[in-house]
């Protein structure tokens, strides 16, 4: 019979079928009016005791069933700090007690979490390397509040749920344990009994900033705030200027298929900052984009159905290595963008999916909680505690990795209930609207975060729709965004250079259309991966005609995608001419550029990005219907557009002229804002790009004859399929 300083049965046998949901409420050391209970789960060990700091014995612990161990130590005044020493027939150990140690989380983090407010909460959840009670170790702690019982597992206990069994905060359904002795590099997941006592498959950790190559799926310890930045100069530059009168040339890359090793493998992280960021620079773009480098299980998804929304993929390298690039890309004055997915996540197994054996981090209701294109679960916006975790996902990779901004992945399937839905499909609102009106909160809140946290970080949006205030701030009735991605100018223009040169008269308006609307948001310029994929062809192999035409309306598109205001974005292998479909799994094809007219290309947008970032008539008013003028917007018969950018006063203007046709047009007229020189500063039927070399000398002469609305005019050689950039130069 067990005496009354000893655990009920029940409790024992609750711990040793690891059905325990109040483990510290039995094992450790426990106050009795007898004196101080020690309890220890110890499996395959003969003898236990606890022993002092100092080796001194405080008690040996008697088997009291199975692996549960106990002892009363008498005349202790405070509460007993003890390692458990353990031997059997094949040797002895030793080791801090996770049982012995008190709560490392504190009311304050139930009530933030609770709340939806905390900040900070990957300083807090995870897997955090600390020092608790003068011990060092690693604190694992996680949210499931619809969890009988949750353990961490993994090698250091041989994956039994047993042994570490967690303290669930019962207020917040926060799960906590201490694991002394352990330290970066720990393989781990977590076991979760189900409310209705249902073992779940084993779940990598939610807040895991590491995890293993796929295809193995567990989580591993990692410490993230170590990292020795050297970028301070960089990232106050940052912060400086309005930004979107700055230059933004954004080259899109997915690394696992930039390029790879000799044998197929992947480059790891140091090995891409070796190649691309000197690349990158060299062609003058201003930031890195990257498709999600979130944790993810199937390479075809591209990173964009992400388990890990805290770990830097694996399959480049730690995150050490990952901060190390981009600490590489600040010192090239190279920023970093990543794709980031809060939209949609996977249904994997080992994922977020049903994770407590409930839906948690997915709305309960599949007509808002499953999407229907990707077969994926859609967040619960609504829930406090789920809008938290991703929110403190977005600020991570802005604080812990200097990330320069968030690319946000299908923002409309967020803001509307029926995307991609047929009537029947979807639940309205209570008026019966369908915009999600807790994704709409989310989206504003962590734009917010963003904004109000860390200046000089972007926040940009691709939104497919004509949503209004995308780009506007949250106070004035916006979501808040910094940038949206303007797929309508993309779709457009990108079937109009599809076209035969003998049929873009009757499609003109595809490049004239977009300034209608150029102004209502703050927009990027995307050529993107998605549009030279799934049968789309690349860009070059969208254009008809021979190599030469192929090669000269590309360099024509390309010019007149940077001067039209926008801020700029271009899938990595267009730049240089890629004449087949990308694929994911394999390198680009580097060997086009041993060929002229792909070298031409390359060079042209090196000369395209300097202009652009030299000339502040060309970026500085991007955003703003003063940095623009039509010309020339009706000639559709000859398939000829002409438009003038211009910076601040004191900025030399710069008129931009386009033949989308391969006909040359001798004294096309075109009417200028001012008399004198206008110097050619870019003409893509140069020689020196592959083009036929047809132009105007270096240089043209404005009279002072009024054409077009404007005072003064001149007559111009326009190459074919081509694109002119001409800069006032009177002195």
């Amino acid at each position: 019979m067990a005496q009354d300083w000893q655990a009920d049965e029940a409790d024992v046998d609750a711990v040793l079928a690891a059905r325990q949901s109040d483990p510290f409420a039995v094992l450790g050391p426990h106050e009795t009016p007898k004196g101080w209970a020690i309890r220890a789960f110890v499996p395959f060990a003969d003898k236990v005791s606890a022993v002092a700091r100092d080796g001194a014995t405080i008690v040996a612990l008697e088997r009291r069933k199975g692996d549960f161990f106990e002892g009363l130590a008498k005349g202790l005044k405070e509460r007993p700090v003890y390692r458990l020493e353990a031997a059997n027939a094949k040797g002895r150990w030793s080791y801090d007690d996770g049982y012995s140690f008190g709560p490392a989380l504190g009311p304050l983090d139930d009530h933030l979490l609770l709340e939806g407010t905390h900040r900070q909460l990957y300083r807090r959840l995870g897997a955090q390397i600390t020092t608790h009670e003068g011990v060092d170790g690693v604190l694992f702690a996680l949210w499931a509040p619809n969890a009988a019982r949750v353990s961490v597992v993994g090698d250091f206990n041989q994956w039994d749920g047993r042994r570490c069994q967690m303290r669930k905060r019962f207020d917040s359904g926060l799960w906590e344990f201490f694991a002394p002795g352990l330290g970066a590099g720990v393989v781990y997941k977590y076991e979760v009994i189900a409310r209705d006592g249902a073992l779940q498959p084993l779940k990598a950790d939610p807040f895991g900033f590491e995890a293993e190559m796929r295809p193995s799926t567990a989580s591993v310890v990692a410490d993230t705030d170590d990292f020795q930045w050297s970028d301070a100069a960089y990232m106050n530059r940052r912060k400086e200027g309005e930004f979107r009168r700055k230059p933004m040339s954004v080259f899109e890359v997915h690394l696992g298929s930039w390029r790879r090793g000799e044998d197929g493998s992947f480059l790891t992280y140091d090995q891409l900052a070796d190649a691309l960021i000197p690349y990158a620079t060299d062609l003058g773009f201003t930031h890195l984009e990257l498709l999600p480098v979130t944790e993810h299980p199937l390479d075809a998804s591209w990173g964009y159905q992400p388990i890990g929304l805290f770990a830097p993929t694996r399959r480049f390298g730690d995150p050490a290595g990952f901060a190390r690039f981009v600490d590489r890309a600040h010192a090239a004055g190279l920023g970093v963008i990543l794709d980031w997915v809060p939209a949609h996540f996977p249904v994997d197994a080992h994922g977020l999916a049903h994770f407590d054996g409930a839906p948690l981090y997915e709305h309960a209701d599949p007509r808002r909680g499953f999407h229907p294109d990707w077969n994926t679960a859609i967040y619960d916006f609504g829930r406090k505690e789920v809008a938290n975790f991703l929110h403190a996902s977005a600020l991570y990779w802005i604080d812990r990795f200097h990330i320069d901004g968030l690319r946000v992945d299908a923002v409309a399937s967020m803001l509307y209930l029926d995307y991609s839905r047929k009537a029947g499909e979807w639940s309205p609102n209570s008026d019966g609207g369908n915009d999600n009106r807790d994704a709409i909160a989310f989206i504003k809140r962590t734009n917010e975060l963003v904004g109000g946290g860390f200046p000089g970080a972007l926040m940009i949006a691709e939104e497919s729709t004509a949503w209004a205030g995308v780009s506007m701030p949250v106070s004035a009735g916006g979501l808040g965004f910094h940038y949206k991605w303007n797929m309508g100018w993309m779709h457009d223009t990108l079937e109009y250079v599809a076209r035969d040169p003998i049929h873009r008269r009757w499609s003109h308006d595809k490049l004239t259309f977009g300034l209608l609307y150029a102004f209502t948001e703050n927009f990027v310029l995307p050529i993107s991966h998605d549009e030279v994929v799934h049968g789309k062809g690349s860009v070059i192999g969208k254009i008809p005609g021979d190599e030469w035409q192929k090669f000269a309306t590309a360099r024509a598109y390309y010019g007149f995608m940077w001067a039209h205001p926008g801020k700029k974005l271009l899938f990595m292998g267009q730049e240089f001419g890629q004449t087949t479909e990308w694929n994911f799994d394999d390198a680009l094809p580097w060997w086009l550029l041993d060929h002229k007219p792909h070298q031409g290309l390359q060079a042209f947008i090196r000369d395209l990005n300097r202009l652009y970032r030299d000339l502040p008539a060309l970026h500085a008013r991007d955003c703003e219907p003063e940095g623009f003028r039509w010309i020339v917007v009706n000639d559709d018969e000859q398939s000829v557009l002409a438009f003038l950018r211009s910076g601040a006063e004191d900025d030399k203007p710069i008129a931009i002229v386009c033949n989308f046709t391969p006909v040359p047009r001798l004294g096309y007229r075109i009417g200028l804002p001012g008399a004198g020189r206008w110097k050619e500063i870019l003409n893509s039927d140069s020689a020196i790009y592959g083009g036929s070399n047809m132009g105007n000398l270096g240089g043209i002469f404005a009279e002072a004859r009024p054409a077009h609305g404007f005072p003064a005019s001149a007559a111009l050689t326009l190459p074919p399929l081509s694109t002119l950039f001409l800069e006032f130069d009177p002195q």
